[in-house]
């Protein structure tokens, strides 16, 4: 049966999967064709564009999903500010929330990185968000079994 709990967790994963997938897609799949068929150029261009679209999709349909959902299922769990220190699913959680945090202040930092000309700087960063989201849906993994 399909209850409203059950459309919110649907909700919170597809956003997740959005998210994590675009952010693989791009740095697997459209970067490297980009550095293989543009020149610096067109690539440079191609990539800003690609960027910025990922960031306004984030920034309008993202992260609200996965703050409004995400705060629905924890509330729906029953966490309270106290259960956030206690082991298991609270602690869990936290580390949910942190390693979140780590990757939207590395994606809107290579953003910035970019747009000022820092291309190792923004490669680190991106590379820390990717790396960070898929932390993030591994916990969540750990999390749905708590």
């Amino acid at each position: 049966m399909i209850t409203a709990w059950t459309v919110v967790r649907f909700l919170h994963i597809i956003g997740a999967m959005l998210w994590v997938g675009g952010q693989l897609a791009v740095s697997l799949v459209v970067r490297p064709l980009a550095a293989r068929s543009l020149d610096d150029k067109n690539r440079a261009t191609m990539l800003t564009a690609v960027g910025k679209r990922f960031g306004v999709l984030t920034m309008a349909v993202f992260l609200p999903i996965q703050l409004i959902t995400g705060t629905l299922l924890a509330w729906g769990a029953g966490v309270t500010w106290e259960s956030l220190a206690e082991p298991g699913y609270g602690r869990i959680l936290v580390a949910k929330l942190l390693l979140f945090c780590l990757v939207m202040a590395a994606a809107s930092s290579h953003g910035i990185a970019s747009s000022k000309g820092h291309p190792t700087l923004a490669r680190v960063l991106a590379l820390t968000s990717v790396f960070a989201s898929v932390g993030v849906v591994l916990v969540a993994v750990v999390l749905g079994g708590a």
